[in-house]
């Protein structure tokens, strides 16, 4: 199977429920396994101000469905739905245990599922004792009704020290991190929306970490920029990637795609899951053309040469 994950955010609240179900119908026919999806997704785009509405059609989808829960990985998030409309970011439910608590066994009854085979730390949060948030994810996962845990938007620092106080308490630990990556790469310490998560990107560290520490699976959101790689008048390349690198980065890209007869999107998929260690692109897919660029993309394998080649511009 390839090495990709289904981001599912938008179904629910901009990409309507029949959209959403024919790409998802056709991902898992083509043999796709991994749906990402959060509690909190879609607030922003929705009238309550409030999320579920992905994890509610995915629910739907898997109850019209039968069988198909058991051909696919489930991964959802906890810790960044508003406690009230227009809460967020400063009033969340972060990862208090009544919190974890709670959202699992909301997420459970909208997906209609008995587990979730990967379960999210949506973001840190410092006002909560990780000793507190470890326990918790812990009970549930020695319970069953979550298989692996992972930590998205931590600093390196923090999920490490994560893991050692898991492995301290005797309760199972993370074993995914989820941040945003792509070929791409802005410049250093820029705000706003391309670092809305402060700690939220793939560093060199971070890759070291995990080539060091094989059982953890690296996880990148956003991988396509929001298709700015196809030269669209709608999406440009943000100005926060603008910098020499990148020009140097999307000459070999663009020399290298026209060689493959590929996408830049798809030789970026292609660039992601061949490198070491591998990494999962989460791919945002609300067209049947986007499906064709993430299944394309993530079976392209590259010769070391060529890897070499996007590698070396670095």
């Amino acid at each position: 199977m390839q090495n990709l994950a289904l981001g599912a955010m938008e179904y629910g609240t901009r990409i309507d429920e029949a959209t959403s179900f024919r790409l998802l119908d056709a991902y898992v026919d083509a043999g796709g396994e991994w749906i990402d999806t959060a509690n909190c997704y879609a607030f922003w785009q929705h009238p309550s101000g409030h999320g579920g509405q992905s994890e509610e059609l995915l629910g739907r989808w898997f109850a019209q469905r039968p069988g198909v829960r058991d051909r696919v990985k489930l991964a959802t998030k906890v810790g960044c739905e508003p406690l009230w409309p227009g809460s967020y970011p400063e009033h969340a439910e972060g990862l208090g245990a009544k919190a974890i608590d709670s959202a699992l066994e909301t997420s459970l009854r909208r997906l209609g599922v008995d587990h979730i085979d990967l379960y999210w730390a949506h973001r840190d949060d410092r006002s909560t004792p990780q000793e507190e948030t470890a326990t918790a994810f812990g009970k549930h996962a020695a319970a069953g009704t979550i298989g692996r845990i992972g930590l998205s938007n931590f600093p390196l620092w923090r999920a490490e020290r994560m893991r050692g106080i898991a492995a301290e308490l005797g309760v199972t630990g993370p074993t995914a991190l989820q941040l945003r990556y792509s070929y791409l790469q802005p410049r250093p310490m820029v705000r706003g929306h391309v670092h809305d998560h402060r700690f939220g990107w793939i560093t060199d560290e971070v890759l070291d970490y995990a080539e060091t520490n094989p059982e953890q699976q690296l996880f990148a959101y956003s991988p396509l920029i929001a298709g700015a790689y196809e030269n669209r008048a709608d999406r440009p390349i943000h100005h926060a990637f603008d910098h020499p690198g990148t020009t140097r980065r999307l000459e070999v890209l663009t020399t290298l795609a026209e060689t493959l007869n590929v996408t830049r999107s798809e030789l970026v998929l292609a660039w992601l899951t061949g490198g070491t260690p591998a990494i999962t692109p989460i791919v945002g897919i609300s067209t049947p053309e986007y499906l064709t660029t993430a299944l394309t993309g993530t079976r392209l394998k590259l010769t070391p040469t060529q890897q070499q080649q996007l590698d070396e511009v670095w």
